[in-house]
């Protein structure tokens, strides 16, 4: 299959790659996976076993006329323990290679024919400048945008920094997330070639 390279000739490429069949189900566990493993899941509390105080009862059993107590770290006592205390976990979750390839040309597959992809020969500015990223954006009508390279640009990274709905990447760094996260998505000639060699 061919794809359309913006004020150029059109690139022949893949169709196991871009001409992939919409995955949905598949999709969606990537990116589940993908958002779980993200998380910190380094949240801990303490348990009235862990929490630092006395283990001796506060007073006698009976007669005192006050609730019986046993321990002052008690989770009904102020700075006692919590009763199902919070621990740290892995939320990460197994994605086999195979799946996470057919993820990743699935949402490749589906930016093709709902014309979200561009394909550009390069895409590279003189200086890290915002205002001339902006302007070259614009001359492609475009402002949300992930950029894809072959190799990271410095002026290109530097100069996307400061806008709120782009973003610049290279081959190795792509995500399934930030794949659909974006209205459009640019992909120099280059990168095209890079990904269908990693996913190939």
């Amino acid at each position: 299959m061919e794809l359309q390279v913006v004020g150029a000739n059109a690139l022949t490429v893949s169709e196991t790659t871009f001409g992939r069949e919409f995955n949905e189900a598949l999709i969606h566990q990537v990116v589940v996976a993908y958002a779980a493993g993200a998380r910190q899941g380094s949240r801990a509390q303490k348990t009235r076993a862990e929490v630092s105080g006395s283990g001796k009862k506060p007073w006698r059993q009976k007669g005192t006329g006050r609730a019986r107590s046993g321990d002052i770290k008690s989770p009904i006592w102020r700075s006692g323990g919590i009763t199902f205390a919070a621990k740290p976990q892995d939320h990460s979750q197994k994605v086999n290679k195979k799946m996470y390839r057919g993820a990743i040309k699935s949402i490749l597959s589906e930016l093709v024919r709902q014309d979200r992809l561009v394909v550009v020969e390069k895409f590279e500015i003189d200086a890290p400048k915002t205002k001339a990223l902006v302007q070259k954006l614009k001359d492609l009508a475009l402002n949300d945008a992930l950029i894809i390279t072959a190799n990271v640009d410095e002026n290109l990274f530097l100069a996307a920094r400061n806008l709120y709905k782009v973003d610049v990447r290279d081959v190795q760094a792509i995500d399934p997330v930030s794949l659909i996260a974006f209205d459009k998505v640019v992909v120099t000639v280059d990168a095209v070639k890079q990904i269908e060699e990693m996913l190939a």
